[in-house]
């Protein structure tokens, strides 16, 4: 008697592959715009006279970003991912052509709009993409490619930029990136005729009733970016303007709040079991880890002596790390999903508590920084784990709002740590000590915890 067992998938084979080159190369661009901007940022305001402005052109694609989202989620889930990624693509191109040809700063302000607009679009339609081209078997190696593809922007990037503005002018830093967008979207072709040749899911009353609900969180979503983008203006001028910055901040963060309530699945704030819980963790995960990372670099430079490039080293750390840990997360390793996510919920506990000693004690500054690896690592796997269960705990009518909803949760739970910590870091400001980073980054050890403790209840509700 003959057997025969079906071939296992791959994801580099004739049949995937365009699509995996397709999304690694706007993933890898997107990656060099994001890490290229802050290099080129400091002499775009420098020529234009415009250093009041600098603040403005870091927090404008913030604010576009989250109310991107909430359109890219309900957009994908009522028309397909086809033309949301089309719109991000025609975004990203309007704003890399505005800042590569601008005039003055308000042409580089509306660009890097445009620039977070193009963003939200094309994260979402990209996930959506994946989720209806490829196996669920495969999407676990997929998300680990994503977050390689931020190996060498994080790298080679700040050093690329700063070469091409000095030889060529920071223009083409901006104009050269639209090169490599026209091989990756006709890479993407074959799977976006696929995923448009598709049958449209059908419509039940209680997908009609949630797409309804998530219409109606569209202005609270326009609320929170606004929020999100009045909170760091008022973040960069704390310390010359206390009390009017500390009101704005405190007022942002009420509307912030009100608006994740209404954005957010019900029982995200219970972490209710099934996916409410993912978004949960990935809120608890992100505030944890960017708001830890953001001052790291300073804690080095003011308590351990660091040069600013010796500080970056964190960068470096950040991405080697987090790319090792998503990596082993798409491995065949047989274990379920969200014992993964704990395991790596668990990394970023104990690694963010070891980096805590950095600001604690005196203690040798290797010992901290190996605990931001460890961190890293958590991150890597819980990251790209919270990916993967987001699109297992959903289907084609709304992988799109539940695909938004996680990044909505990330940005906005990273926004408020980033607030609370960047106040309580101002008022502090003519000499800070080091219980005030020893408080910031032991903060992150404790959202890491509860993100561990709520992560059992990211399985399908029964």
């Amino acid at each position: 008697m003959t057997t025969t067992t079906e071939a296992r998938p791959k994801l580099f084979t004739g049949q995937h592959l365009p699509l995996v080159l397709g999304v690694i190369g706007l993933v890898t661009l997107g990656a060099f715009e994001n890490r290229a901007v802050g290099t080129a940022l400091p002499t775009m305001v420098r020529e234009f006279d415009a250093l009041g402005s600098f603040g403005l052109a870091n927090a404008a694609p913030n604010a576009s970003y989250l109310i991107s989202l909430a359109i890219a989620g309900l957009w994908s889930d009522r028309r397909g991912p086809i033309p949301t990624l089309r719109a991000g693509a025609i975004s990203f191109t309007l704003a890399q052509l505005l800042v590569g040809t601008a005039t003055a700063m308000p042409m580089v302000i509306a660009g890097r709009l445009l620039s977070g607009l193009a963003e939200g679009l094309l994260d979402v339609s990209l996930m959506v993409l994946v989720a209806r081209a490829l196996p669920a078997v495969l999407r676990p190696r997929m998300f680990s490619l994503f977050a390689a593809m931020w190996i060498l922007p994080s790298v080679l990037g700040p050093v690329l930029t700063g070469v091409v503005t000095e030889q060529f002018g920071w223009r083409w830093v901006f104009l050269g990136a639209l090169v490599l967008l026209i091989p990756s979207w006709l890479l993407l072709r074959p799977a976006m005729r696929q995923s448009a040749d598709a049958p449209a899911p059908e419509r039940t009353a209680e997908d009609a009733a949630e797409l309804a609900a998530w219409r109606a969180a569209l202005p609270w979503a326009l609320a929170a970016s606004v929020a999100l983008f009045s909170m760091t203006l008022a973040g960069d001028h704390l310390e010359a303007h206390p009390f009017l910055g500390g009101t704005t901040v405190a007022v942002a963060l009420v509307v912030l709040g009100r608006a994740a309530v209404r954005v957010m699945p019900a029982g995200t704030f219970t972490a209710r079991r099934g996916f409410p819980a993912v978004v949960a963790v990935r809120g608890l995960g992100g505030a944890a880890f960017a708001g830890v990372g953001a001052y790291l670099p300073l804690l080095l430079t003011l308590q351990h002596n660091f040069s600013p490039s010796r500080a970056g080293v964190t960068l470096s750390i950040t991405g080697v790390c987090w790319a090792f840990g998503s990596w082993l997360q798409g491995r065949e390793h047989g274990i379920e999903r969200v014992t993964v996510l704990r395991t790596g919920l668990a990394f970023m506990t104990l690694g963010l508590a070891v980096t805590s000693l950095l600001a604690w004690t005196d203690t040798t500054t290797w010992i901290g920084l190996i605990g931001w690896g460890f961190a890293g690592v958590g991150m890597g796997l819980s990251s790209s784990s919270l990916s993967v269960l987001t699109l297992d705990l959903s289907d084609q009518s709304n992988s799109g709002r539940n695909t938004s909803a996680g990044q909505m949760a990330a940005t906005m739970s990273i926004a408020t740590a980033l607030a609370i910590s960047g106040t309580l870091l101002a008022f502090n400001a003519d000499d800070p000590q080091p219980w005030v980073f020893g408080a910031i980054v032991t903060a992150g050890s404790v959202l890491a915890l509860l993100g561990y403790l709520a992560a059992p209840r990211a399985r399908r509700s029964q």
